[in-house]
């Protein structure tokens, strides 16, 4: 860095009032995991049994699907606050990826529905469903947050054009973030008897 440069301020992305709501969506999901986590200490032969139930290629490909987004993203929010170009292209391909999962994730809920499973089954599907379908609106309003953010890149840069880019940024790291916690619930610890 040249003498007469000044280095920006360091400060957190995004405006305070999403971290409240990203304080409050950890908050509400350490509860869903402390409730998964009771319940499976209750019946972990049920749980077990039911893990073996789940697609595990599906989950793992989601979750490379979601770490590649969120990838995808945080190059996007470096060209936007850089005032580059080419910021816009890369949340494309972020919301390319939440698509793709959300496509994915309906052919999980459906090759378990074709086969009898549903929240009803027990409590781990119910839980299953629950909490993997609240993850994916999550990814829907994520994936609307990146729309907006893709067309704010079309603005003159400015700290508004910024700070909409980081709060889409920010609340899809967050759906990247509770995906991973879901993956290792559902899908890696789930099979522990």
């Amino acid at each position: 860095m040249a003498a007469t440069e000044a280095a920006a301020p360091r400060r957190v992305p995004g405006e305070v009032g999403l971290w409240v709501l990203i304080g409050g969506e950890l908050f509400a999901f350490s509860a869903f995991f402390l409730v998964f986590a009771y319940y499976r200490g209750l019946a972990p032969d049920v749980f077990h049994a039911a893990h073996t139930r789940l697609d595990h290629g599906i989950g793992l490909i989601n979750t490379l699907i979601l770490l590649t987004s969120s990838l995808f993203v945080a190059l996007g929010g470096v060209r936007v606050r850089e005032g580059r170009d080419g910021g816009a292209f890369w949340l494309r391909l972020a919301l390319g990826c939440g698509g793709l999962f959300a496509v994915l994730k309906s052919i999980e809920y459906a090759q378990k529905i074709r086969q009898g499973i549903t929240p009803l089954t027990n409590d781990f599907f119910m839980y299953y469903f629950a909490f993997t379908g609240v993850h994916l609106l999550h990814v829907v309003i994520g994936s609307g947050a990146l729309i907006f953010a893709i067309h704010a890149c079309g603005r003159e840069p400015s700290p508004g054009r910024t700070m909409i880019v980081e709060c889409a940024a920010t609340f899809w790291h967050l759906v990247d973030l509770l995906w991973i916690i879901l993956f290792a619930l559902f899908y890696l610890a789930g099979g522990d008897a």
